[in-house]
């Protein structure tokens, strides 16, 4: 069985339902948060679209729920969040060292170094499936083409019924290379129509909406417009 960036391709399909033929290369990616690490959270100290996602998902979920943190950077304010409310967090991300400072600071919560595309229900690795995932500026990351298949996978990882709390920011991108915190990284990103399209497509029913304008702390992070969403699986 061949393989490619160490996972093998039955994997793959498995997890990306035959998404390309070839692993996605984020080598760039998860050198440049590796870099960021602790910065990022004193760049974007104001969260409140996030914790308030969060609180929306926490009002859904049943006692003592699974919960699937995609790209949980730090730890917080997310995976703390949610281990607070009496949940059991496993947080996944592609930056080592991002994942160092979330064990630091939610050392109750299981942390994976994992690509999105790696992720499946079952199988070697296989995590099962999940009461709620959040996924918070992560899918920026991805190739718009990619998309799609990462929000299909999470529909598979999700219990019936299934919670999920995502955002993006929106803008009209499509695997852009751009400044970020002295590093250069590559994201994409859609108008919020189309990112509401999107999310439907993948098999989600969307139950609330928010959109925040931001504005970092660093003049090197331009302003943004944050869009959060509150979903559930059909």
């Amino acid at each position: 069985m061949s393989s490619r960036g160490g996972q093998s391709v039955s994997e793959r399909d498995e997890a990306y339902d035959g998404f390309g033929d070839a692993a996605p290369d984020r080598t760039g990616q998860a050198e440049a948060f590796d870099a960021i690490g602790g910065r990022y959270d004193d760049a974007f100290p104001h969260k409140e679209g996030q914790v308030t996602a969060v609180g929306r998902l926490l009002a859904e979920l049943p006692d003592k729920a699974r919960v699937l943190d995609v790209g949980c950077g730090t730890g917080v304010p997310t995976a703390r969040q949610l281990m607070d409310a009496g949940h059991s967090v496993t947080g996944v991300d592609l930056s080592e060292g991002m994942l160092e400072l979330a064990r630091a600071h939610v050392p109750e919560a299981e942390f994976l170094h994992r690509d999105l595309a790696s992720l499946r229900v079952e199988g070697p690795g296989g995590l099962g499936r999940f009461d709620g995932i959040t996924c918070f500026f992560t899918l920026l990351m991805l190739p718009r083409a990619e998309i799609p298949y990462a929000l299909r996978q999470f529909h598979r990882l999700l219990k019936p019924d299934g919670v999920l709390a995502l955002s993006m920011v929106e803008a009209d991108l499509d695997d852009a290379e751009i400044p970020f915190m002295s590093h250069y990284i590559r994201v994409s990103g859609f108008l919020r129509d189309e990112l509401r399209e999107v999310v439907r497509e993948a098999g989600f029913e969307i139950t609330a909406e928010e959109l925040h304008s931001y504005a970092p702390a660093r003049a090197d992070a331009p302003p943004e417009h944050q869009l959060f969403l509150n979903c559930r699986r059909t």
